[in-house]
């Protein structure tokens, strides 16, 4: 019986939600900036985690100035 990648406890058949690959409780598959609940096929991954495709992992690792507006949108690395 796998594990889950979040708590680490195993995941029964009744309770499995399938993405990224690997098994996870419902309760667990949950976005890792603002912790909001996921379903499978409908989430961003980096690293092996899941984050909400809006405004989490775009916030976090889409191109600057993606959808946030204001001053803070164009990022100029130097």
């Amino acid at each position: 019986m796998p594990n889950c990648p979040k708590c680490q406890k195993p995941v029964y058949f009744a309770e499995r939600k399938t993405s990224l690959g690997k098994d996870w409780h419902s309760a667990c598959l949950r976005c890792e900036k603002c912790n909001k609940t996921l379903t499978p096929g409908s989430h961003a991954e980096h690293e092996g985690k899941p984050y909400c495709h809006n405004p989490c992992y775009s916030a976090l690792y889409g191109p600057g100035g993606f959808g946030r507006g204001g001053a803070e949108s164009y990022v100029y690395k130097k």
